[in-house]
């Protein structure tokens, strides 16, 4: 009797391996329970009898959907616990995975800390910097009871005109390479001997990583967002999935595949790319995730011939799939496509032995529900100054002075009047950019955090007078005698194909106010954008002082720290900033490379370029 218990209960004995628990339990699924563990679904549509009945694998926040606007970290554990608590009430009591874009901190909780976009990270060229800001993102998001963020993002930006540039660590594969380290944070760092291609999540204090998006999404034609990267398999291998390789030897449990495609051929319907390279050359044993409405985009109308869509993905080697709303179209043409031998119930098994393995590597069936005790760790000043030390580590100084033997920066902090403008020196949501409390980003006091005109205030000296003009003109400034002027000007916030841009301008007139501003008083221009931008050369030579701030996210301080002196420069360009438009895509390696500043460029106080 004591052995039958033992057979009965293997998968949910944590003395057994891995894989015994998997077979085990995947000997006791139906059809109806596997096909719902390769589906995941919007919080929107999730209640708690479909989770139950239906054995729903995961469960999504797409970007902005929270329980309530402003909800804070013990809000979200208290909605994600409710609906895995469903979940251990089916019949075979598989915990679900709660999935979201945490991609610079735990950004769509109101109150976490948000950290320095990926091109930021990448002007760092810091690898431990980001394993730190992995580790600290991880403990925010299972602070909030959620355990898979769809990040890092390893795609490798050959044109910045696309729309995710700042979600690259640039252009170069190298850096992407370096930055593969966040991978280590968020998980945990794999024993020695741990196999390659395994699975791997060191403890509760750990989430489940997604590199993305597989593969080639930062080679698209002119940068357009889902486009089409026309290379041969070479290049696509020695460019693009090279940061892959790295992601697996850390035992990154899921990717993400791509919404673009590859010489004609979507990467959702690729066999080749998903199952002949990633599953059996690169032996990736976790579970290959769509992206949002990943299949609906393989037939033109999107939505359109689903279940056409459907056979293509899941033969192609699609294991889970983001539905995330019509999920029970999706049940349903599976299930017709297995019963009636379309896709084979071998291509189901390998599907959810993949999914199963992701959720015993992470404990869930040990630990399905939140830990409280995380909670302190949401913005701590740990965390918080982290995110200062990244956003300091970020900053590429441009140019420094109109003489390079006379320095502009550092700037004096007991100067008598300063003069602060531009939107972006106030606007949190601004300096923190797109997938910020939002999909999209919006202007604002979006979440908790410092702007940089609150930290040019915190250290100025207590006898300086600093005066916030938005939009001052020639008359405004004229017979005010400031001492110098910071002007901080740059892109609104926007995400995916919304960033898609032709002329990469700065935004709200950004320029002309730095030249009107500039005429009139010694200027310091800090840029925040989420990639470089058209700078005419008029601008350049009237502007004492030049800064790229990327997005740096809610610890404004940092560029406080920075232009004032108390730390130098050390951030250099992860990607080329071109004369003009008409270059790109414009690279190192190309013969005619004439750049405005090279990819790698930057200076420091003392207008050293650094090196390295």
């Amino acid at each position: 009797m004591s052995t039958d218990k033992a057979m009965i209960c293997m998968y949910k004995d944590p003395n057994c391996s891995i894989e015994a628990r998997v077979k085990d339990l995947l000997s006791r699924m139906t059809l109806q329970e596997k096909i719902g563990q390769m589906t995941q679904i919007e919080r929107c549509v999730a209640t708690p009898s479909a989770v139950k009945d239906l054995s729903i694998g995961s469960i999504l926040s797409v970007g902005g959907s929270g329980p309530f606007e402003n909800a804070k970290s013990s809000d979200w554990a208290e909605m994600v616990n409710n609906y895995q608590k469903a979940s251990l009430e089916s019949r075979l009591g598989i915990p679900l995975l709660y999935g979201i874009d945490a991609v610079h901190g735990n950004n769509n909780v109101y109150g976490a800390t948000i950290f320095p976009h990926n091109i930021g990270l990448g002007a760092t060229r810091d690898a431990d910097l980001a394993r730190r800001i992995g580790a600290a993102t991880a403990l925010e998001v299972r602070a909030s009871g959620i355990h898979y963020t769809f990040a890092p993002c390893v795609a490798v930006c050959r044109d910045p005109r696309w729309g995710r540039c700042y979600e690259s660590y640039g252009e170069d594969t190298e850096i992407v390479r370096k930055m593969t380290s966040i991978v280590a944070g968020l998980q945990g760092q794999p024993p020695p001997g741990h196999p390659n291609g395994y699975p791997f999540v060191a403890g509760r204090k750990n989430v489940v990583a997604c590199a993305k998006h597989f593969v080639g999404d930062g080679g698209t034609k002119k940068g357009m967002n889902e486009g089409d990267t026309i290379l041969s398999y070479d290049e696509l291998e020695r460019i693009h999935m090279a940061p892959y390789l790295d992601c697996i030897s850390q035992g990154v449990c899921t990717i993400m595949a791509s919404y673009s495609s590859w010489n004609g051929t979507k990467l959702h319907a690729s066999h080749f790319l998903l199952t002949q390279i990633l599953k059996e050359k690169l032996e990736f044993k976790g579970f290959i995730i769509s992206d949002s409405e990943g299949l609906d985009r393989l037939s033109n109308p999107h939505g359109s011939n689903y279940r056409q869509s459907v056979l293509c993905a899941i033969n192609a080697g699609i294991d889970m799939v983001m539905v995330p709303f019509r999920y029970q179209l999706f049940l349903e043409d599976l299930t017709h496509l297995v019963e009636s031998g379309k896709i084979p119930m071998t291509r189901i098994d390998d599907a959810v032995e993949r999914i199963l393995r992701v959720k015993f590597a992470a404990g869930l069936f040990e630990f399905p529900l939140s830990n409280g005790s995380l909670l302190d760790t949401v913005s701590c000043d740990l965390h918080k100054n982290l995110a200062r030390e990244a956003v300091r580590k970020s900053l590429v100084l441009l140019k420094n002075g109109k003489n390079p033997d006379k320095p502009f920066l550092p700037l004096d902090r007991n100067a008598k009047k300063i003069l602060v403008a531009g939107i972006h020196a106030d606007d949190l949501g601004y300096q923190c950019g797109g997938w910020t409390a939002t999909w999209d980003g919006k202007s604002g006091r979006i979440t908790t955090g410092t702007t940089i005109l609150e930290a040019i205030k915190e250290v100025v000296g207590y006898k300086t007078e600093v005066i916030y003009e938005q939009n001052p003109s020639s008359n405004t400034i004229a017979g005010q005698d400031y001492s110098f002027a910071i002007v901080v000007v740059g892109e609104g916030p926007y995400v995916e194909s919304g960033g898609d841009s032709l002329e990469l301008s700065v935004h709200f007139n950004g320029a002309e106010l730095i030249g009107v501003v500039a005429e009139k008083v010694p200027t310091l221009g800090i840029l925040i954008s989420g990639r470089p931008l058209a700078l005419e050369q008029w601008l350049l030579d009237k502007i004492d002082a030049l800064v790229a701030a990327w997005l740096p996210g809610s610890e404004g301080g940092g560029i406080a720290d920075v232009i004032f002196g108390d730390y130098e420069f050390q951030g250099q360009l992860p990607m080329t900033w071109f004369r003009s438009v008409d270059q790109l895509p414009m690279h190192a390696e190309d013969n005619s490379y004439d750049p405005l500043f090279p990819i790698g460029f930057g200076l420091t106080s003392k207008n050293k370029i650094l090196q390295g």
